[in-house]
Formats: C-alpha cells, sequence, structure tokens
C-alpha cells in the first residue's frame, strides 16, 4: 500500500500546513498506531492516527474540493487560533468548514490590516509559504520620517536583519504630505515584521500598513475591514 510522510497525510486532510504539523509531531501531540510518531515516519490509508488524542478519519475515495477565502483583517486582531491575553483572533470571523479546517497563508502582525488568505489545502498552503515561492505580496505603508532615494536605494538593494538580508522589490511614493507619506512596497518574502523593521532600519517608523495584494490576488475595494469571501474555482491559482 502506497505511504507518504505523516504530515504530508494529515495536511491533505486540511488540518494544518505541514509546517505547523511538524511542529505538533516534535510537540508529541500524534500518535501513529498508537506509537508517538516521529518526523520522518510515513503512513498509509490502513493507519491509525491520532492528533491530540482524536482519531483521524482517513478517506480513500472522496477528495475535499479545495477552497481558499479572502478575509480583510482589521488592526487589532492576532494571527491565532487561540489567545491566552483573550484578544479577538482573525480565526473567530471565518465561516465554520464542513471538513478540515481553515489554514492560514501568511500571517500579518496585529497593528496591520488587509488581505489574509485562507485555505483548507494543507499541501497548497505550504507550497505558498514557503520561501522558494517568490510570491509577491505588496503593502501600502505610511512612513513617518523623510524616505530619502538613498534611503530607497538601500532598502531595495538589501540591508541586514537579524535572520540575513532583506530587501524590498521595489518601493514608490503613493501620496501624503509633510512628515506623513505613503508607499507602496513589494516583497516576495514573509518573515515576521519585514516590512516595519526593513523601515526601521533606517531610522524611519511606520504608521500604518495594509496588505492590498499577495501573488495575483488583489484586496476589493469593496470588502470592508472584518468582511470575507470565498474565491472562485477561477482565482485560485494565487502565482
Amino acid at each position: 500500500m502506497k505511504t507518504e510522510k505523516l504530515q504530508k497525510v494529515l495536511a491533505n486532510l486540511g488540518l494544518g500546513s505541514r509546517r505547523e504539523i511538524e511542529k505538533w509531531i516534535d510537540e508529541g501531540r500524534v500518535r501513529l498506531n498508537d506509537q508517538p510518531a516521529k518526523l520522518g515516519d510515513r503512513a498509509s490509508l490502513g493507519d491509525r492516527i491520532h492528533v491530540d488524542d482524536k482519531l483521524i478519519k482517513q478517506h480513500s475515495t472522496h477528495v475535499t474540493p479545495t477552497k481558499i477565502l479572502l478575509y480583510h483583517k482589521p488592526e487589532g486582531e492576532i494571527c491565532s487560533r487561540s489567545d491566552p491575553e483573550g484578544r479577538r483572533t482573525v480565526f473567530e470571523a471565518l465561516p465554520m468548514i464542513k471538513k478540515g479546517r481553515w489554514i492560514m497563508i501568511g500571517r500579518l502582525d496585529i497593528n496591520s490590516s488587509g488581505l489574509l488568505l485562507f485555505t483548507n489545502d494543507g499541501e497548497l498552503a505550504n507550497r505558498h509559504m514557503h520561501p522558494s515561492s517568490q510570491i509577491e505580496r505588496e503593502y501600502q505603508v505610511r512612513v513617518l520620517g523623510e524616505v530619502t532615494p538613498e534611503i530607497i536605494t538601500r532598502l531595495t538593494k538589501g540591508v541586514r536583519l537579524e535572520e540575513g538580508m532583506a530587501r524590498f522589490k521595489s518601493v514608490k511614493l503613493a501620496g501624503g504630505r509633510g512628515a506623513n507619506r505613503w508607499y507602496k512596497v513589494i516583497l516576495t518574502e514573509g518573515k515576521n515584521r519585514e516590512v516595519r523593521r526593513l523601515f526601521e532600519s533606517q531610522g524611519l517608523k511606520v504608521s500604518r500598513l495594509m496588505r492590498v495584494r499577495f501573488g495575483s490576488i488583489l484586496l476589493p475595494r469593496h470588502l470592508h475591514p472584518g468582511g470575507y469571501h470565498l474565491l472562485k474555482d477561477s482565482d485560485i491559482s494565487i502565482k
């Protein structure tokens, strides 16, 4: 019988992304045939898999259709399934899904807003979050301070952050007056708070940040903060 890596099996069932499931395995939350699972384990249709002591049902004939949901995240929500401090999470605003669960493709920090994508397909989520995907993310950013041509050159050539080099693919002035001006910036990766840290590396402060595009998918102008809609099949190709 065909076997696949355990994290891929669970991702295909819509339980999470492969990276997320690998973390569960490390934390001891997954059992395979009544034994603690290890990274590298493989599973087939006949195997018994438990996550958090719950038996996971596998299906040999039914393929759950891929769904992608676009959500307009407002400021003040966190990108987590739960929060020990009781803050509102993005998952609280999403519609129920019959099989599997919503998996977030990337994230935004609590003070940022804009486009967030969710899917029930763990493999799809993993592909689009992986650094090798090089998917463009476009943001509208309000910056406090003077962004000189020299700063733009440094930000597009690359500056060193804690985890290595980072850069914008492009930085373009989008309006505003005085000390607060809006810029459109594009990245092809999604490191933690990368937009803010790039500007901070030049002594500038980001006072507003909104993601308006992920790959080919745009944040609709009519979609208010806290609103969502399911993408049509023709829109599911993100890149």
